[in-house]
């Protein structure tokens, strides 16, 4: 190919390297020069521009990347019509895009004008996705690089396997303190991954975490026809001789491999029973973010053998992104565990639905509005309590007089909640674990609300969000592990958080609660008459 300037004559049938815009004179790259061509170029007053020209045994840029692509598409690729250089290749179908390493790499070394790009390896893919593309970098390539290149891709063709198993068994073991709607959500999670793979649940039991128990449950699944079972564990895998690798032994199965290099996902545990094969899930498949349980269940879908080697092989990329209920280190034993927990009293708002007087001074049972909301939180297992005063500061603060709180002014109180979560925030001690945050107008709540968050707080376990619920209604106040106090920070205007509860489902515990204590504040003049009359019942039940 020979490539360089020339004047518009000499370089008919020449094609473009570069745009040209001279005055009103646009002439595109790939252009193919021609007389027309000429013609306006000289008009414009161009004398020299540069092109390229293939020689005898080049092969232009198109029909090299339409070869090499269509002869590395297999089994379930379409080739597009190549264009520019380029030609793309997209899935047929719904499945796993099987990649041979070594095939994609020995296109690319053919020469540095040949390029080959695909999704990574047992990528799972949806019809018309794109998954690779050839781009040829010159206008065009001696025939015998491509006739190299299209060799090369011949001996490792790329197919999308199309998904097999279609029936799947779960058998969920319980422990006590396993709330029922954990496996709830984990059989929504699952069949919400099983979903684009057109494979469902046909059956799930639940069973004691008992080796003998188990395997009755696996056993009976493979005889309603599952094609592949799925184990949840009440208690994580620990060991090979641990129950679920026990009962998977005892109906006649295989333990593949324990363990592998991906993060999240280590304790996953892969088998074979008569043919059909048996996942030992970890915890984080209880979760819809992406782990290491979702690259070894889509292959397993797509009737693709997961061996030893593959799993050992997953260590480079295998960290995954973080998740928030990845667990975070033990403290010593006999230590509170993560329980080292601020409240935080959000007290700085103006009352503008109570039609003048600050709603946090009202008397209630004798005394300030918010002393009572502050007392409940000093009496809970808190650590320590922070008080965020802005509208009236100093009248509140003197409300609170005597009481052992650290006070945080919010200098724009004025701009809503969020300023005030984030001034609360911001002043949390560097050595608790999380915050309680708390509205100062809501009476109601008492020191064993808390405690009870407190103590559903469990780091260890992924419960880093604690809320009390009532009717399916979520209320206040709520707990948050130091993980979410980046995010808590970029809060805006009067919206509190509860959007980052509902983006953080997995990582929330529910504590049921009874009355409206956890749903009552008090905006309104007839919400604190609804407050003093909750509160003289109170004090007449205990």
């Amino acid at each position: 190919m020979k490539f360089g300037p020339a004047s518009p004559g000499d370089a008919i049938g020449g094609v473009t390297v570069h745009t040209l815009r001279q005055g009103s004179l646009v002439l595109k790259k790939g252009t193919t020069i021609g007389p027309s061509e000429v013609e306006a170029l000289n008009r414009g007053g161009v004398k020299e521009i540069v092109v390229v020209r293939l020689e005898p045994g080049d092969v232009s840029e198109d029909v090299a990347a339409g070869s090499i692509a269509r002869a590395i598409a297999g089994e379930g690729v379409d080739v597009e019509r190549a264009f520019t250089g380029r030609s793309n290749l997209f899935a047929a179908q719904a499945g796993v895009l099987v990649v041979d390493r070594g095939a994609v790499d020995n296109i690319n070394r053919v020469d540095e004008a040949i390029t080959f790009a695909t999704l990574p390896a047992f990528k799972a893919v949806v019809p018309g996705e794109m998954i690779a593309t050839v781009k040829i970098v010159p206008f065009g390539i001696e025939g015998e690089l491509c006739e190299r290149a299209v060799a090369a891709a011949k001996t490792g063709p790329m197919r999308v396997a199309p998904y097999k198993i279609k029936r799947v068994g779960i058998v969920s073991t319980l422990l006590p303190g396993l709330a029922p709607k954990v496996i709830e959500k984990t059989l929504r999670v699952t069949a919400d991954r099983l979903a684009p793979a057109g494979a469902s649940i046909i059956a799930e039991r639940r069973v004691p975490h008992d080796e003998t128990v188990l395997a009755a449950a696996i056993r009976e699944l493979l005889g309603l026809g599952a094609e592949l079972v799925i184990v949840f564990g009440a208690s994580a895998i620990a060991d090979r001789r641990d129950v679920i690798p026990a009962a998977l032994e005892d109906v006649g199965g295989t333990i593949e491999h324990f363990g592998m290099p991906v993060d999240p996902g280590n304790l996953l545990l892969i088998g074979n029973a008569g043919g059909v094969p048996v996942l030992g899930a970890p915890g984080c498949a209880r979760s819809p973010v992406e782990n290491g349980f979702d690259w070894v269940l889509m292959r397993l879908l797509a009737g693709i053998k997961v061996t030893r080697a593959d799993l050992t092989g997953m260590g480079v990329g295998g960290l995954l992104m973080e998740i928030v209920t990845r667990p975070q280190p033990r403290k010593p034993a006999g230590s509170e565990g993560n329980r080292n927990i601020t409240a935080v009293i959000l007290a700085a708002g103006r009352s503008t639905r109570m039609g003048g007087p600050n709603k946090l001074l009202a008397d209630l049972g004798g005394k300030p509005l918010v002393r009572t909301v502050t007392e409940q939180a000093l009496a809970s297992k808190a650590s320590d309590v922070i008080v965020v005063t802005g509208h009236q500061a100093a009248e509140v603060e003197k409300a609170l007089a005597g009481l052992k709180v650290k006070f945080v002014r919010n200098p724009d109180f004025a701009a809503g909640l969020a300023s005030s979560v984030k001034s609360g925030i911001a002043a949390v001690p560097d050595n608790a674990d999380g915050a309680v945050v708390c509205l100062g107008d809501m009476p109601l709540i008492d020191a064993r609300l808390i405690d009870r968050l407190i103590e559903a707080f469990a780091p260890d376990s992924g419960n880093l969000i604690a809320v009390p619920v009532s009717d399916n209604r979520r209320g206040n106040p709520v707990l948050w592990s130091r993980r979410f106090f980046d995010e808590l920070m970029t809060l805006d205007g009067d919206i509190g958080a509860r959007h980052l509860i509902a983006k953080h489902g997995e990582a929330v515990a529910e504590v049921p609660v009874e009355g409206h204590g956890a749903f009552l504040d008090i905006d309104t003049p007839e919400a604190l008459v609804a407050a003093r009359q909750g509160k003289r019942q109170t004090e007449r039940l205990s």
